[in-house]
């Protein structure tokens, strides 16, 4: 298999981690992708230009971290990180769903106020996406049970979002708000699948 990847993009990070955590690294060939570059070739793999894109063994392609992730989580059966059935599956997919917004909203912050020039931002679009993180992590600070438990996608998915918040917000404190997340992502953030994917550097 063939994942593209960028080395700053969470979605990426997500998709990474979990080739980690499955011990799927040896079938896994990474293939560094620019999507800003404008000789960039991703459209031929994926018409919307975003990674991670993985390339099966078969020439399937799949887009998008949730399928990719899904996807590798059927290769092998330990770790399970999406639950097949019962109200667990259900508590793993939508923090994955919290993880997710909470990415979707840092991505376009950092869009709205470092690539959009300094005359054509829009304070109030800003302003709403940080009201969304906070809200969502606030939400993860009154409920830290969700994320107990043998790891599963949506601890992935949480930790990879709070990892990117300090990544490209790093003036949003939010362990002084919320400690009990906090002291659950000093935890989590150790594991050796996160500490080898930290982003390498802006872009």
């Amino acid at each position: 298999m063939k994942l593209r990847y960028s080395p700053t993009s969470p979605y990426v990070r997500k998709a990474t981690v979990t080739v980690l955590e499955k011990g799927l690294e040896a079938r896994v060939e990474r293939v560094a992708t620019d999507p800003w570059a404008t000789d960039t070739d991703l459209s031929v793999d994926n018409p919307l230009g975003k990674v991670p894109t993985l390339i099966l063994d078969d020439g399937r392609i799949l887009h998008d971290s949730p399928v990719i992730c899904d996807y590798l989580d059927s290769l092998s059966e330990s770790p399970k990180l999406i639950p097949s059935t019962g109200a667990l599956r259900w508590d793993v997919l939508t923090m994955q769903s919290v993880g997710d917004g909470i990415l979707e909203a840092t991505v376009l912050y950092f869009l709205e106020n470092e690539k959009r020039p300094a005359e054509a931002r829009w304070t109030f679009w800003s302003e709403r996406q940080l009201e969304k993180i906070r809200a969502a992590l606030d939400l993860l600070e009154r409920a830290p049970g969700c994320l107990e438990g043998p790891i599963n996608l949506g601890q992935i998915t949480v930790a990879v979002a709070l990892g990117y918040v300090d990544f490209r917000l790093a003036e949003e404190d939010w362990r002084t708000r919320c400690h009990n997340l906090a002291a659950w992502y000093r935890v989590f953030s150790s594991r050796p699948s996160m500490l080898a994917t930290v982003p390498a550097a802006p872009s």
